[in-house]
């Protein structure tokens, strides 16, 4: 092998590094058999998300985990293997990409990396369940304005009562 091609495998291993410090989690799909029309709309998704989607050689990922908290993920690296790079909401690549697995029925998890904590596939079937961050404040504000907005609805029926109590 030559010396330039050492010194661009080398560039690829670093950015790969640099691509798993950066990210809150890292999910790894095997993603044969999508049609071109598929991965792009799934890529898109991924986009709005704010994940984003790269295929590597799994020797060059190896490579670049290994000596990290993330080389057991290593053992997940086997046939062909695409990384999901989230850095702001830890649950948005496998949440959409579990929407595109279920969609399509041809990719599957393989692991993955969340907050330095690696899990294989079905742990991260049940991350894929869990909802955004958004959503989670959402339901939670909700359940919490429920009893209040009825807890109001009861003290005006009482002060409702008393001023027609006061005027007869």
């Amino acid at each position: 092998m030559s010396v330039e091609a050492k010194k661009a495998k080398q560039v690829v291993i670093d950015e790969i590094k640099e691509r798993f410090e950066q990210a809150q989690s890292v999910v790894v799909v095997d993603y044969l058999g999508l049609t071109v029309a598929e991965a792009d709309e799934m890529r898109k998704n991924l986009r709005e998300g704010g994940v984003g989607f790269t295929v590597y050689k799994n020797t060059l990922v190896k490579r670049a985990i290994e000596g990290t908290p993330y080389e057991s993920l290593g053992e997940a690296l086997k046939g062909s293997s695409a990384f999901a790079f989230s850095n702001e909401d830890a649950t948005a690549g496998a949440r959409i990409l579990n929407k595109s697995i279920k969609q399509y029925k041809k990719m599957a998890f393989k692991g993955a990396v969340v907050e330095g904590q690696v899990y294989d596939a079905k742990q991260v079937e049940a991350l894929a369940e869990i909802p955004s961050r958004e959503e989670l404040i959402a339901r939670f504000m909700g359940s919490i304005q429920s009893p209040l907005s009825q807890l109001v609805r009861t003290f005006k029926a009482i002060a409702d009562k008393d001023e027609e109590a006061a005027e007869a």
